[in-house]
């Protein structure tokens, strides 16, 4: 599936100019303001912002402000394009937490260049957690509310991992978020869903279970809420590609440390 980008513009021409040329590679969304522009985030599944910094109603500064301030869509990254050269008007922006600045006149060729790095550094962390038995979930984060939102949830989870009827309803009603919004925002995130990402969180836990030594591999599924401890046999080989109990033989720690 194509990403989906939203360009934001009071300028129609130059809308249709980069819709244009944006289309091919990407579903692309418009709005004239900032303000039209977060009416098209609540309603549909964004992966990335252009968006002009002088417009009527809501400016680019407010809008990206909006977005980073915004915990359902801070993850969003966003690339700002002004005429305004000054380095402070650079500054205010970053400091905003805009992920590129683009001064105007630009080539498209350098825009989508720059389009195509944020979405490819995006993909790299996403595949790093999912990949990676010693990745934490706050290692995916590019902002700091994302960080502090994946810490909160990393923590809840880990609190609530021997319950095997933890998901994504129960999940939601522990971080104080709607449903939707949850699964929008981690699906966002690490391209996982919830109940993806409680797996692969009950199945690190198990991994550092089995390398401290103390515990049976039965005791460990029980710990890690699995109910079916030859659904976790299953689901942990094909996670680590070896067995429990091979893995505890090759990775447990000698006595004392």
């Amino acid at each position: 599936m194509k990403e989906i980008l939203l360009l934001v513009d009071d300028n129609p021409e130059l809308l249709e100019v980069i819709s244009d040329e944006l289309s091919e590679r990407y579903e692309v969304l418009t709005a004239a303001d900032g303000e039209q522009a977060l009416e098209v985030l609540s309603s549909q599944p964004v992966h990335l912002v252009i968006s002009d910094v002088m417009m009527p109603v809501m400016d680019g500064f407010e809008f990206c402000r909006r977005i980073k301030s915004n915990i359902e869509f801070s993850h969003i990254p966003v690339i700002l394009l002004t005429a305004r050269n000054t380095l402070q008007s650079k500054i205010e922006g970053l400091e905003l937490g805009a992920d590129a600045y683009i001064e105007k006149p630009f080539e498209i060729e350098y825009l989508v260049a720059q389009i195509a790095n944020l979405i490819a550094n995006r993909r790299k962390l996403q595949a790093f957690f999912a990949q990676s038995p010693v990745a934490k979930l706050q290692n995916i984060a590019q902002t700091s509310s994302d960080e502090q939102f994946l810490v909160e949830l990393n923590k809840v989870i880990d609190q609530h991992l021997d319950d095997p009827h933890l998901d994504i309803d129960k999940l939601a009603t522990l971080m104080h978020v709607s449903r939707t919004s949850l699964f929008r925002k981690l699906r966002a995130l690490s391209d996982l869903s919830p109940k993806e990402i409680i797996n692969i969180s009950r199945l690190k836990k198990a991994a550092q279970l089995l390398t401290a030594g103390t515990y049976k591999v039965y005791e460990v599924s029980d710990m890690v809420g699995f109910n079916s401890h030859t659904n976790f046999g299953r689901s942990f080989h094909k996670f680590y590609g070896v067995t429990p109990l091979e893995y505890q033989k090759r990775n447990q720690l000698p006595k004392g440390e």
